[in-house]
C-alpha cells in the first residue's frame, strides 16, 4: 500500500476561534503544522503517493505541505460540507483504481508507532477494510465519538455517538478495491445512530465501514500505539502539544548541540537540551527538564523554562520571565519582562510586562502588560464549555483561556477561566472577561467617574 487520500476540507467549526485564518489541520502542533507532521509520519511509513482533499483555508494546508520531499502529492478542492465520504469520493479518480489506498484525516496527532503499525497490518490481509479505533476511558464519553464495536481484532458494528461502544473510530482507514462501491453509494446520512440520534446529512466514511459489514465483508481493528488526539475542539491543542512534548522529552537521550549555539557558564541547566543554528542560553538562565530550542532563539538573562518545553525559532524568552513544563512558544515570539505561560503561544505572539498566561495564544496575538488569566474557579470546579449549543466536558485545558489569532488585549486584562476570545478582537484596559467574545469586536470598559472640588483649603489652608 504506497497511496493514501488526507482529508483537509473541514470548516472545523467547533475549533473556534482558531479556525478563523486556517484550516485546523495546519494548527501548529510543537511549532509544525498537524498535517505535515502526518504527512511526515506516513511517509516514513511507505506511503508515496497521497491525494490532499481541500476545502476551507486551502492556502493554510498548501503552505503546511510546501516543501515536503519524498512524498508525491496532489490535490482536489471540494465545496461545502459534503462529509468525509463525498471527499473521499472526489479523490479516487486521482488514484490507481486497482491498488488498496489509505485514508487519513488531517487533523490526527498521533505516534509514528501508530502509523506505521496501521499501515503494516493493512499491507498483511486481505480484508475489505482496516479501521483505527482507540478504547474510550473515562472521564471521555463514548457519545462525544463515532463508536465501534470490537471483538477478536475485527469491528463487528460503527454506531454515531453510541452509548454503547466501547471504542471510538481515529480517522484512519484502510482500503481495498472491493470497498470502493461501499464509497461510491454511501446514502449521505449515518444510519447507524441510537434511536433519536439526530445525525447530519452529511455522507460519514463510517457508514461506508458499516454497509462492508452488512455486506459480509471483514473489516479489521488496529488499535492506537501510545496516543492520540483529534485536534475538534480548541482544549485539544493543548493535550496535542503536551501528547508530542512528552514523546519528545522521553525519546531524548543526550543534548544535541549545534556547533554555532552558545551556552553560557552561568546558565542552570538539569536536563538535555537540543539547540538550534545560531541559538543561544544565557547568563542566569535556569532549565529544569529537557528543553527544544530552534534556530535563532535566545534565552537570556534569568529566564526560567520547565521541562519538556519547545522554543521557535528566532523567539526571545528572557528578562525573568517563567515559561511552564510543557509549552510550546512560536517561532518569532517573544516571552519577555516577568511574563508568565502555561500552555501554547502560535508563531508571533507577544507576552511582556508581569503578564501571567494560561492556555492558548494564537498566531501574532498582543498581550497587553498584567493581562491575567484565571485558571481556578470559587467552586474548584471545571468549565462546562458550550460548543455549538452543545455541553461540553474537557479532559485537558477546561478552565484555560483561549486567545483567537490576531487579538489584543490592553493592560490589565482578566479572564475568568476558560473563556474563549475571538479572532481579529481587542479587549481594552482593565476588562474582565467574563464569557466568551465573539471574533472582530472590540470590547471596552466604560467606567463612572465621580468629579469633586478639591485644593489646598482642605488641608486647613
Amino acid at each position: 500500500m504506497e497511496q493514501a487520500i488526507v482529508l483537509c476540507a473541514g470548516a472545523g467549526t467547533r475549533f473556534w476561534p482558531y479556525n478563523e485564518v486556517r484550516n485546523k489541520c495546519a494548527t501548529p502542533v510543537v511549532n509544525k503544522p498537524a498535517v505535515r507532521r502526518l504527512a511526515e509520519q506516513i511517509r516514513e511509513a511507505g506511503i508515496r503517493r497521497a491525494v490532499v482533499v481541500v476545502g476551507v483555508h486551502t492556502g493554510s494546508v498548501r503552505s503546511a505541505l510546501h516543501g515536503l520531499d519524498g512524498l508525491e502529492i496532489a490535490y482536489v478542492s471540494v465545496q461545502g460540507t459534503p462529509g468525509t465520504a463525498v471527499c473521499i469520493q472526489s479523490a479516487l479518480p486521482l488514484l490507481d483504481a486497482q491498488q488498496p489506498f489509505a485514508v487519513f484525516y488531517g487533523d490526527v496527532v498521533t505516534t509514528q508507532a501508530t502509523v506505521s503499525r496501521f499501515l503494516e497490518v493493512a499491507r498483511g490481509g486481505d480484508a475489505a477494510a482496516v479501521a483505527l479505533v482507540q478504547p474510550i476511558t473515562p472521564p471521555e464519553r463514548p457519545t462525544d465519538w463515532l463508536g465501534a464495536k470490537v471483538d477478536g481484532g475485527r469491528i463487528q458494528y460503527v454506531e454515531g455517538h453510541s452509548r454503547d461502544c466501547e471504542h471510538r473510530l481515529c480517522g484512519m482507514y484502510a482500503f481495498t478495491p472491493k470497498a470502493v462501491p461501499a464509497i461510491l453509494n454511501n446514502p449521505g446520512i449515518m444510519t447507524y445512530v441510537p434511536v433519536g440520534g439526530m445525525p447530519p446529512a452529511e455522507a460519514e466514511l463510517a457508514q461506508s465501514v458499516q454497509t462492508l459489514i452488512d455486506d459480509g465483508e471483514e473489516v479489521l481493528a488496529v488499535e492506537v500505539e501510545g496516543y492520540l488526539v483529534d485536534m475538534d475542539k480548541p482544549w485539544h491543542i493543548l493535550e496535542a502539544n503536551r501528547r508530542v512534548l512528552d514523546e519528545m522529552s522521553r525519546n531524548l537521550q543526550a543534548s544535541i548541540v549545534h556547533p554555532t549555539a552558545r551556552i553560557h557558564d552561568g546558565a542552570e541547566i538539569r536536563g538535555h537540551v537540543v539547540l538550534g543554528e545560531g541559538s543561544e542560553i544565557g547568563n542566569r538562565v535556569v532549565i529544569e527538564g529537557n528543553v527544544f530550542i530552534g534556530r535563532g532563539a535566545r534565552v537570556v538573562n534569568g529566564a526560567i523554562v520547565g521541562r519538556a518545553v519547545a522554543i521557535g525559532d528566532h523567539t526571545r524568552v528572557s528578562d525573568y520571565c517563567l515559561v511552564g513544563a510543557y509549552s510550546v512558544v512560536g517561532n518569532r515570539c517573544i516571552v519577555g519582562h516577568g511574563a508568565e505561560l502555561d500552555g501554547v503561544m502560535f508563531d508571533g505572539a507577544y507576552l511582556y510586562h508581569y503578564c501571567e498566561i494560561s492556555g492558548v495564544v494564537g498566531q501574532s496575538v498582543d498581550i497587553g502588560a498584567a493581562t491575567v488569566c484565571g485558571t481556578l474557579r470559587f467552586d474548584d470546579g471545571e468549565t462546562i464549555h458550550r460548543i455549538k449549543g452543545r455541553r461540553e466536558f474537557p479532559t485537558h485545558g477546561a478552565d484555560a483561556t483561549y486567545f483567537g489569532d490576531f487579538s489584543r488585549t490592553g493592560v490589565n486584562v482578566i479572564t475568568q477561566p476558560g473563556v474563549k476570545i475571538g479572532a481579529y478582537t481587542c479587549i481594552g484596559p482593565g476588562v474582565v472577561v467574563y464569557e466568551d467574545v465573539p471574533s472582530r469586536k472590540l470590547i471596552l470598559l466604560k467606567q463612572e467617574l465621580i468629579e469633586k472640588d478639591w485644593g489646598p483649603e482642605r488641608y486647613g489652608w
